[in-house]
């Protein structure tokens, strides 16, 4: 999508800090961050909402969890915790229009978020 601000920054036309990379997930640090640590992990491949998904891409999204689990253990703040959380369209609260999952910690989480 030549107009998505995630597939420019997988495509290193938009500078980000990115803290994990392979084959089909990229995970960078959030420019307007929630929590001390917010981390968005997002798919290789353009899918603009969860709506979008199927079940060929359950392994792919399936990755997108495995890998905020390990980047809580690797940068330390997995015991103490952390949360995940994936917004769909405008009422869920997503703005940017491909699928991401967002990792944050390094504080205590209120619930409900808001």
């Amino acid at each position: 999508m030549q107009d998505c601000l995630f597939c420019k920054i997988i495509n290193r036309e938009i500078p980000s800090k990115i803290v994990f990379e392979d084959d089909e997930v990229l995970a960078f640090h959030d420019i307007d961050p929630k929590a001390p640590t917010h981390i968005l992990i997002i798919p290789k491949r353009h899918l603009a909402t969860l709506n979008d998904l199927d079940q060929e891409d359950a392994a792919l999204v399936g990755r997108l969890q495995v890998t905020a689990a390990k980047l809580a253990k690797e940068l330390g703040f997995a015991e103490n915790g952390y949360r995940v959380v994936m917004n769909c369209n405008e009422d869920g609260g997503q703005t940017v229009w491909h699928i991401h999952m967002h990792l944050l910690a390094g504080r205590a989480l209120t619930w409900p978020p808001g």
